[in-house]
């Protein structure tokens, strides 16, 4: 199997007066599983359907190796699509589910037994050809939705929310076996989902869609530790946002101040600045630690904690500011409500943010 190149060139959708995609751009390269990331409505599923043929833009390319296939009909484009709700036939067995597409290219009967046999095999369903999908669970039949859609090499998969009929035990499951399935034959895929952790366990990359735009393309790493926009920072796990202004050599938070040049971005440091800094960059101390050059030392009171097993997540104000710092702590670092304690911040780690 072989992956396709995958390009939207200012793709546009509307809906009556509605804009749902607005303009946007992407190159997926052969072979990346790459993933559109947002909240409902905010244009992932329509853009994916544009990709399969199912809805035409209203403006705009959509180039599947090179050749603009915008308003050409999904059976004539070498894509497949995995639909949320699986599609799959109740009155067919597994097998025939799994050899429809085969059977209507008029495949040869030996060659499509072995495929399906190959196809079955991949998903780990061997044996299990003759059951009705109404006798399987969410998960094989999301296993058999893969095989239909795989059987047919295409050059693109695109996959809508297939995990989301999961439990969460089986979604997290899910997400590895695609992954590995991606792994073993470099089929260009398309994910959409709404979950982050889906997104970041599977793909290469990520686009984080809003209001029918695209507001940052990067590696899961890349969006986590240094998001653009104040939606990216906040959509993508948890964030504290910090205001501030640039004042001379230093930027002057509320009631702490840290030196200008210990920010990663301190050249494009002007005005009004506003930063996202992940709970977990922030560390805890009774006493006040030795002074570095990374760290920047605040003093502080525990206002809120909650104990979640894996982590503590406490809730501190630094020093006569209005402020309220979400801060991850190990399980083992205990502090009391109203306790007295030192924040640790690291400026490389704040991620400077577009102005809104």
């Amino acid at each position: 199997m072989a992956g396709g190149e995958v390009e939207v060139v200012d793709l546009v959708k509307q809906f009556n007066e509605v804009i749902a995609v607005d303009g946007i751009n992407l190159q997926m390269p052969a072979g990346e599983f790459f993933s559109m990331l947002g909240p409902s409505g905010c244009g992932k599923t329509t853009t994916l359907r544009m990709i399969a043929g199912f809805e035409q833009p209203t403006s705009g390319q959509i180039l599947l190796d090179g050749h603009n296939m915008a308003f050409t009909p999904p059976h004539k484009r070498n894509v497949n699509m995995v639909f949320q709700n699986y599609a799959l036939f109740p009155h067919l067995n597994v097998f025939d589910n799994i050899a429809f597409g085969l059977r209507r290219d008029k495949r040869p009967k030996a060659e499509i037994r072995r495929r399906v046999a190959d196809a079955l095999d991949l998903v780990q369903l061997t044996g299990l050809e003759k059951r009705k999908p109404g006798q399987m669970s969410g998960g094989q039949q999301q296993r058999v939705a893969l095989a239909r859609a795989l059987v047919l090499q295409p050059a693109v998969l695109l996959l809508d929310e297939p995990l989301s009929n999961l439990d969460a035990n089986l979604r997290e499951e899910m997400r590895y076996e695609i992954r590995r399935l991606h792994d073993e034959f470099h089929i260009t895929t398309v994910y959409v989902t709404h979950d982050q952790a889906e997104a970041m366990v599977t793909s290469d990359r990520i686009a984080v869609m809003h209001q029918g735009r695209i507001e940052q393309v990067d590696a899961p790493r890349a969006l986590y530790a240094r998001p653009r926009t104040r939606f990216v920072a906040g959509f993508i796990g948890r964030t504290n946002l910090l205001g501030g202004l640039v004042r001379g050599g230093d930027v002057v938070f509320d009631h702490f101040t840290i030196a200008r040049d210990r920010f990663t971005e301190a050249a494009a440091l002007q005005g009004q600045v506003s930063f996202s800094l992940r709970p977990q960059s922030i560390h805890l101390h009774r006493q006040s630690p030795p002074s570095s050059d990374r760290a920047c030392v605040v003093p502080g009171v525990v206002a809120q904690r909650a104990y979640l097993g894996e982590h503590w997540d406490y809730t501190v104000r630094p020093a006569g500011s209005a402020l309220a710092l979400r801060v991850t702590a190990r399980p083992h670092e205990v502090f009391a409500l109203d306790e007295k304690v030192w924040l640790e911040l690291d400026p490389q780690q704040m991620a400077l943010l577009e102005p809104e």
